[in-house]
């Protein structure tokens, strides 16, 4: 059973320090001793198998040396989403090579879950471990202790076959079942399959942890094969990307390929974070399930796979967002909430598991999401972005049925926009009148206006842009403080980061004087050690107490905002400092606690990757247009 939270906080790693690996149906997360310690089947935001970054007795997976368990460097394989571990014993030297395997798609048989068309290539039920010795003689030893349902079900390991390397364990209740083999004998001690072998110079060994119709690798060869089809795929995909030649392509290397590792390849979205309830205050209650799909990331999405030339992920984004909206049927009224599963559903109750201790006794464990049904006023505005993105001057190309689907978010914009919500960071105190959501609210209008034109339906034209003219109005008669600083809300001067949203969105142009001041004043007084926080906690009543990290996302926006409004430098010298206080796998979490440079919430977070290549994208433009005015 799961622990009361006495677990010393060295037991747990920092957020930062895990792999991600994921084959874009499956993800998990890899500790530094060699654990898998998060992985949830069949499905990313189904109940988990492995939770150990729960609660250090709801599962793991270990391979590595035996007596060693801090590793001498850890790296992903240039390029892809192989990780690959290298460690130093007493007696000698090993790699590990970890990854979520992907090979040719089998299309006999269509599967009902499936929404898309099928690529050449995709997951395949295997997560697959290597290890080699490069010197010396080491002992790599397997350790495999499976609980199902969060922890909470457990179930008998069998031999399958006549020999002793391949076992089988299913759950109690439930159909997940769960098959490890390899080339090292196996056996079991209580719960767990465990087995060892001793590697000198040259040698190898593996195990595979294999799902549904997975099948291990037969041999060693065939484990390697499995390697390099896996290492093609993801260099593969990334050479498509239309990133410069600059010392920060690295981290949009990185960006790109979490962002490709967050998307589900069945339906085409893509997951705000692998994780739920890595905790945004240490220790504290501020702990959500992401492992869904945000309509307010989608405009930053689609803007970002554009950007980088990821077309196809785009569209297919796209599908999924219209799927979503319109439950699968274009005929029907299209419906907006501000996040959906992975698979379109609506319904995200939240529940607590109280059996969990959390991540360092971060309580409580929630899976689903109660903000599922909340008033954000900005997620009208982030469709129609989002729309404005996907279809650029091609307005008149949207066929009927999503038009009018379309057409009544930008009318409920405009039937709302007067009234409270919870904003863009889905506060669970009282609604209130959020300068943000208000411009949102002008987004959708302003963006619908745009596109009406384009299509010729000239009387949305004029009505929505009287509409977004009246919106603007109101929000720069009483969305502005008296010093000339946009504020968090009507009834305060407290700022908020979410107003650094107003030249990105394009609400004012850069050069507008009461632009300039909020972006300097978010900079100079919202932030801690040069890093942006959402809102000052006292001031903001969101239904906890206690502090939070910055928000890195903000941090990227300052950045985005700083360039635009012409403090290139100061801009830079942003984006170098969040730049090093990446993870050692450059991979982001929700927030950063400045006064540690741990990462809090959620991991490896979208919405920070996403923000990193808008900012980092910026800034390399405008040294090459820079670069390029100097040479005349």
């Amino acid at each position: 059973m799961a622990s009361e939270g006495s677990a010393s906080e060295s037991l747990f790693p920092p957020i930062a320090d895990y792999g991600f690996l994921s084959n874009c149906e499956q993800s998990c997360l890899v500790a530094p001793d060699g654990s898998v310690e998060w992985l949830c089947l069949p499905r990313p935001d189904s109940p988990s198998v492995f939770a150990a970054l729960l609660d250090r007795t709801a599962g793991m997976f270990r391979f590595g040396p035996g007596t060693t368990t801090v590793p001498q460097h850890r790296r992903y394989v240039p390029g892809t989403m192989v990780l690959e571990t290298t460690w130093q014993t007493p007696t000698g030297w090993m790699i590990v090579q970890d990854l979520l395997a992907v090979g040719p798609v089998q299309r006999e048989k269509r599967r009902p879950d499936y929404h898309r068309a099928p690529a050449d290539s995709g997951g395949v039920g295997v997560l697959l471990r290597i290890a080699t010795c490069i010197s010396g003689r080491v002992e790599a030893v397997v350790n495999c202790g499976p609980l199902f349902n969060y922890g909470t079900t457990g179930g008998t390991w069998n031999y399958t076959g006549e020999g002793y390397d391949s076992m089988r364990i299913s759950p109690a209740e439930g159909d997940v079942q769960l098959e490890l083999a390899g080339n090292i004998p196996l056996g079991v001690l209580g719960a767990r399959c465990y087995g060892r072998t001793t590697l000198t110079k040259g040698q190898s060994a593996f195990v595979a942890l294999t799902w549904g119709s997975g099948n291990a690798p037969a041999s060693q060869d065939d484990a390697i094969a499995m390697l390099d089809t896996t290492v093609d795929f993801w260099r593969d995909w990334l050479s498509s990307a239309k990133i410069p030649d600059h010392p920060w392509k690295p981290y949009l290397d990185r960006s790109a390929l979490t962002l490709k590792g967050l998307s589900y390849a069945p339906t085409g979205a893509i997951m705000a974070a692998s994780t739920t309830s890595l905790p945004e205050t240490p220790g504290g209650a501020r702990n959500w399930d992401y492992r869904f799909t945000w309509i307010r990331d989608s405009a930053f999405m689609l803007r970002s796979l554009y950007r980088l030339g990821f077309d196809w992920e785009a569209i297919e984004y796209w599908g999924f967002v219209i799927d979503a909206v319109s439950g699968g049927d274009l005929n029907r009224r299209f419906e907006l909430q501000i996040m959906y599963g992975i698979d379109g559903k609506r319904d995200l109750t939240e529940r607590t598991l109280d059996h969990l201790s959390g991540w360092r006794g971060a309580r409580p464990v929630r899976v689903g999401n109660g903000a599922w049904n909340q008033q954000q006023h900005d997620v009208w505005g982030m469709i129609l972005d989002a729309v404005d993105v996907q279809f650029h001057r091609g307005a008149a190309t949207i066929v009927a049925p999503v038009w009018e689907g379309l057409a009544g978010f930008v009318d409920a914009a405009l039937a709302h926009w007067h009234e409270p919500d919870q904003g863009i960071w889905e506060v669970r105190g009282d609604p209130q009148q959020f300068t943000a959501s208000k411009v949102m609210c002008w987004v959708a209008a302003a963006r619908g206006a745009d596109l009406a034109a384009q299509r010729g339906d000239d009387e949305r034209a004029k009505r929505w842009q009287a509409g977004a003219d009246e919106i603007k109005a109101e929000v720069l008669d009483k969305g502005v403080s008296d010093r000339g600083v946009f504020r968090q809300h009507y009834q305060t001067d407290d700022l908020d980061a979410s107003l650094l949203l107003l030249p990105i969105m394009g609400f004012l142009p850069p050069s507008d004087e009461r632009v300039r001041a909020t972006v300097l004043a978010i900079a100079d007084e919202l932030t801690q050690d040069g890093l942006v926080l959402r809102y000052q906690v006292e001031g903001t009543d969101t239904g906890f107490e206690g502090k939070e990290g910055t928000f890195t996302i903000c941090s990227f926006w300052l950045v985005t905002a700083l360039a635009m409004i012409g403090e290139t430098e100061r801009a830079h010298a942003l984006c170098q400092k969040l730049l090093a206080f990446a993870g050692p796998l450059q991979l982001y979490a929700e927030e950063i606690d400045t006064t540690s440079g741990e990462h809090l919430g959620n991991f490896p977070q979208a919405f920070t990757h996403l923000a990193l290549i808008e900012a980092v994208s910026l800034l390399i433009n405008s040294e090459q247009e820079g670069a390029a005015a100097s040479h005349g």
